[in-house]
């Protein structure tokens, strides 16, 4: 289990005044930003396109996490990782080649993950887990933030933590969707070393605290 990160969710940042909000970020001592596309068809929302992260690249040297939530992430990853990407993760859930994906992401080179939702078992990502440099847990159903955690979703990355393990490997566990200063230490105790954090990140009266709060869990 690596050490704990945190990757503030630029979906919950003001979207009028992106470039402020992520010298927010970096002020409070984060070296992650999450960054979710939306595609109005694997999920109910649209968000950022490859041009709003090729605008930001040149403002930040945060570590750009970009989670592509959509129905052909074969056909956008390098759009991404030419405006700037540094890690970009693939859903499951659709139908397509996600070896293949995950293989063009890296000879691109950017990291690699998988993620799945609530409802899809862990056994969903276990194919992948020698190809990747993370796994993403969705805590929420994608699509909006502000939604309450799922709990139940950390019986599958403790799964995941165990393979992890048992098998010598090195990847990264993240979650994403209500994740707050409670749940953290739960997530932790579950294998989880990433924590993606919109709305309680963003709402903090002391975001350095929040930070440190999550970066520093046993």
């Amino acid at each position: 289990m690596g050490t704990p990160i945190l990757a503030p969710s630029m979906l919950a940042a003001d979207h009028t005044r992106l470039a402020e909000d992520i010298k927010g970020v970096e002020s409070a001592g984060c070296t992650w930003l999450h960054v979710d596309i939306m595609d109005g068809h694997f999920v109910p929302n649209l968000t950022f396109g490859p041009q709003t992260v090729a605008d930001l690249r040149p403002k930040t040297d945060l570590f750009l996490d970009v989670h592509l939530m959509l129905d052909n992430p074969q056909d956008f990853v390098e759009h991404f990782i030419k405006a700037g990407a540094d890690q970009v993760t693939i859903h499951v859930e659709p139908d397509y080649d996600v070896s293949a994906c995950l293989a063009k992401i890296r000879s691109l080179g950017a990291k690699c993950g998988v993620v799945f939702n609530p409802g899809t078992p862990a056994s969903a990502v276990e194919p992948y887990l020698d190809e990747i440099d993370i796994v993403l847990a969705m805590t929420v159903q994608p699509g909006f933030g502000g939604q309450s955690f799922q709990a139940s979703v950390l019986e599958k990355t403790a799964q995941v933590a165990a393979w992890r393990q048992t098998r010598g490997l090195d990847f990264r566990i993240e979650v994403d969707g209500g994740v707050n200063a409670e749940n953290a230490p739960l997530c932790r105790k579950a294998g989880v070393d990433t924590f993606v954090a919109g709305t309680a990140f963003f709402k903090s009266a002391d975001r350095e605290k929040f930070r440190q709060d999550i970066e520093t869990l046993a």
